[in-house]
């Protein structure tokens, strides 16, 4: 029995509220909220299935945010609802993702953040809250223009402290916590 498959309006709505629940809500990433609001933020949802088309996708969407002036598109999100379901393999494909990045010139430009439902930081058990900090509804890689994550952290007094405060926040919340924010992947009917 295979799960059904996601409509991108669903999946929208799903990044959506994550976005407004868990990293503004929680203030997960304290530069998320001004970016949304402004409506600098490109939502890419792509119905890719394997590596290579994932690839194909993610070198169309950086080379459209580095044509975009940055008042009109700050970041993107790539959500990738269809392919890398296994964590590892995801983490395997960020080596692909930064190589593009070397290929199309765009190191010094821009990086990539990653997020994956099932995502685990080296040392830390699977059902470590504190992963929650990098989990979404869905595999997303999001490109960052390194200018705007300069900026931030100028902006943030104590931007070397949001790792550890996230950690804080997390661990507070708990597990029950987290599961109560219904941040996960909306579970349609076949």
């Amino acid at each position: 029995m295979t799960s059904a498959v996601p409509s991108e309006d669903v999946v929208r709505a799903d990044t959506q509220r994550w976005l407004e629940r868990a990293v503004i809500g929680l203030n997960l990433c304290p530069f998320a909220k001004g970016v949304v609001a402004k409506g600098q933020l490109h939502v890419a949802v792509s119905a890719a299935r394997d590596d290579d088309a994932v690839e194909a996708r993610l070198r169309d969407e950086i080379r459209d945010l580095l044509a975009l002036d940055a008042q009109v598109r700050e970041t993107t999100l790539l959500v990738l609802p269809l392919a890398l379901p296994d964590f590892l393999d995801f983490n395997d494909f960020l080596d692909r993702a930064d190589a593009m990045l070397d290929e199309l010139d765009a190191v010094g430009e821009l990086q990539i953040a990653s997020f994956h439902p099932d995502y685990q930081f080296a040392g830390t058990a699977p059902d470590d809250v504190t992963n929650c900090s990098n989990r979404a509804p869905y595999p997303m890689l999001h490109l960052l223009r390194e200018d705007s994550v300069e900026r931030a952290v100028e902006a943030f007094p104590d931007a070397s402290d949001i790792f550890e405060r996230n950690m804080a926040t997390l661990e507070k919340l708990g597990a029950e916590g987290w599961a109560a924010l219904g941040v996960g992947a909306t579970k349609e009917s076949p």
